[in-house]
């Protein structure tokens, strides 16, 4: 058997292609239909925690990326080998209709067996979460910010060209298994390993119509999928990029010593299957009094309060509201109080931490600029999520690890 086409036949490459492309596409459909109902179990309120499914998921999301990168390289080469080669022609051209339905469904295939994993590549690149590509690269890409708005919109595309490639995949094989049963003809065979003597198609000529026609479809479905609003989603809104809302409470202002904050930002890291994922909560309130002594002591005070249901953390964000976490629902407020010390070098707070039903003392050593009636500040502790009941049923680091960075950014004006 030739590895090169003929007007007749498609050569072993082409086949070989042809018949890799179905293997990973029929692998990744099921792997991520299952961890896609998986993820929408363990976002829900009343996900238990289970450590055993998170794995699972993870698993599965691991490998449906995976091959999703192996389908996206193995279309370029087929395209690429396909540009080279001739093509076999139609064995029933005068069929007009017929004809260029077929070649429109090859259009669709061939742009969505790009545009299919593109897409989900680009949205694990913008997004923060866990379900690593086990591939040497690609955990991000060159030119994709990490971005809530530009992971919503690539997921949302995403899943309209699934099931666009669904669609023409499934008209794909029953016109192939038409022209097998019902016209007898050697369209299937052409494609199929040793497949002998094949007839020659008659003449006929290519045109762009059915690229044309293609163009239109994927436009149809894309514009549809805008005017339903299914291209963006939750992520598409923009919570993950607005500026942080933070505000000193009125009492600062009264106080004697007292600041309020201008702008700032609180975040964490934490480690969950081996990958850092960061974020940041996008509410919280400040009271802070602080006078600058000449000597080390006593500086003055603060009280933080941070909205729990606030925390961006990618795609994990959902899950860390559930009852075995943050338990946002029961405590939707984390507290933090504590008296300021100036040390010989540097500052910190010591004082408590209540996040749920838990206080545990912390200090929080930090550096601080003092320009007039500015000041900035940034600091950062580590905590063990175990010390506050936070996944009490991941006993082990093995899909979450104890500790939690918590990193804070921020500027304040002496108020008047």
């Amino acid at each position: 058997m030739s590895r090169t086409n003929t007007f007749s036949s498609y050569g072993s490459i082409a086949k070989s292609f042809h018949w890799l492309t179905a293997l990973l596409i029929f692998t990744a459909f099921p792997l991520g239909y299952f961890a896609n109902e998986m993820a929408h179990d363990i976002q829900s309120a009343g996900f238990d925690g289970s450590p055993a499914v998170i794995e699972r998921a993870t698993l599965l999301f691991s490998l449906h990326k995976t091959i999703g990168v192996a389908v996206f390289f193995t279309a370029l080469l087929r395209i690429l080998w396909a540009l080279s080669q001739p093509k076999p022609g139609l064995l029933h051209p005068d069929r007009k209709a017929e004809a260029l339905a077929a070649e429109v469904v090859h259009w669709l295939l061939y742009g969505s067996l790009v545009a299919v994993p593109l897409t989900g590549w680009i949205h694990h690149a913008a997004t923060t979460g866990f379900a690593p590509i086990w591939w040497p690269f690609g955990q991000s890409l060159p030119f994709v910010p990490k971005s809530d708005a530009v992971a919503g919109i690539f997921g949302s595309l995403h899943w309209l060209l699934v099931w666009t490639l669904a669609a023409a995949l499934g008209l794909h094989i029953a016109g192939a298994l038409k022209h097998h049963a019902v016209d007898r003809d050697a369209t299937l065979r052409r494609m199929l390993p040793g497949s002998g003597t094949l007839p020659r198609p008659p003449a006929q000529a290519h045109s762009l119509l059915p690229l044309l026609a293609a163009l239109l479809v994927w436009g149809g479905i894309l514009g549809g999928g805008a005017a339903l609003g299914l291209v963006g989603g939750k992520q598409a809104a923009g919570t993950g990029t607005a500026a942080p809302v933070v505000a000193a409470a009125p009492s600062a202002a009264a106080a004697p010593g007292g600041w309020a904050v201008q702008s700032g930002t609180l975040g964490l890291t934490v480690t969950q299957m081996g990958s850092a994922v960061s974020g940041s909560f996008g509410e919280w309130a400040a009271v802070i009094t602080f006078e600058e002594p000449e000597a080390p002591g006593p500086a003055g005070a603060v009280e933080v309060t941070i909205a729990i249901p606030s925390l961006e953390l990618g795609s994990v964000a959902s899950q860390a509201m559930g009852a075995d976490y943050f338990d946002s629902a029961n405590f939707p407020t984390a507290l933090f109080q504590a008296e300021i010390e100036k040390l010989a070098e540097g500052y910190e707070a010591v004082g408590m931490l209540t996040i749920k039903d838990q206080t545990v003392p912390v200090t929080l050593p930090f550096d601080l600029e003092l320009e007039g009636n500015t000041a900035r500040m940034t600091g950062g502790l580590t905590l063990n999520r175990l010390d506050f009941g936070i996944g009490k049923s991941l006993p082990d680091e093995s899909s979450l690890g104890f500790a939690v960075d918590v990193a804070v950014e921020l500027e304040a004006v002496r108020t008047e």
